[in-house]
């Protein structure tokens, strides 16, 4: 059974930083694309940053420049490393995978940005 876990959550001063890490079991990440998503209260649930399984990465305007993701396939971990943090990012962020059509979600870690 595949399963997703977030970690890296925390509270932060307006330009602070935070990295979130996402350990996957049960499925080698090496061929799959993992994703970011977030979630404010309220609102639907948003996409952050992609990275394909062959190198590629993707990011949402609003966190282009500020956040980075990267991967590493020997521990089956995805990171997602976010710097200059704003008020607005605040958010529960989750990490997904989508494995023979089905997607998996991690239970989220907070993240808290104060001005």
């Amino acid at each position: 059974q595949v399963q997703l876990a977030e970690s890296g959550g925390g509270s932060v001063q307006a330009g602070g930083s935070l990295r979130l890490s996402c350990v996957v079991s049960g499925n080698s990440i090496s061929r799959y694309d993992m994703t970011w998503w977030r979630q404010s209260p309220g609102t639907e649930r948003e996409f952050v940053s992609r990275s394909y399984s062959y190198g590629r990465t993707d990011y949402a305007d609003s966190v282009k420049g500020r956040f980075t993701i990267s991967r590493d396939n020997a521990k089956n971990t995805v990171y997602l490393q976010m710097n200059s943090l704003k008020p607005e990012d605040t958010a529960m962020y989750y990490c997904k995978t989508t494995y023979y059509g089905r997607d998996y979600w991690g239970q989220g870690t907070q993240v808290t940005v104060s001005s």
